[in-house]
């Protein structure tokens, strides 16, 4: 089992909208003139991924489990990757399974894999739900 991230500890007394004490200090001293947290910046961090089966326009993502959020989001980001022509499409071992982390909802019940990937807008199978065509 993997250990869980360490969360980053939190600075006592830090003036809201500020990341720390001194990041305060900085911005009411020598750089009260620059603007603070006034933009974003998006990045892409460039990794690589293996599917674990290929034919044609279609990968598929054999999953028994997903692990942690880093694991079941890089999905989306590798999604976003590839062409238009090709699809990522999960094949579950157990596509009712509780997400990792997942809460409870009131009704007792958590967030399924199943569910992640309709909710994220991808094609799911079992083994015995494999359309023909993918055999």
């Amino acid at each position: 089992m993997r250990k869980p991230r360490k969360i980053r500890p939190r600075e006592k007394g830090v003036p809201k909208g500020y990341d720390s004490k001194w990041e305060h200090q900085l911005h009411t001293g020598i750089l009260k003139e620059w603007d603070h947290h006034s933009d974003y910046i998006e990045y892409i961090i460039k990794r690589k991924y293996e599917p674990d089966f290929v034919k044609d326009k279609i990968i598929i993502e054999a999953k028994g489990r997903f692990w942690d959020h880093a694991e079941y989001s890089k999905y989306i980001w590798i999604r976003e990757s590839l062409p238009d022509t090709m699809e990522l499409v999960f094949l579950f071992q157990k596509p009712y399974a509780p997400m990792p982390q997942a809460k409870k909802r009131k009704d007792g019940t958590k967030r399924t894999h199943a569910e992640w990937a309709e909710s994220n807008n991808f094609k799911w199978y079992t083994e015995e739900t494999l359309p023909k065509e993918f055999k």
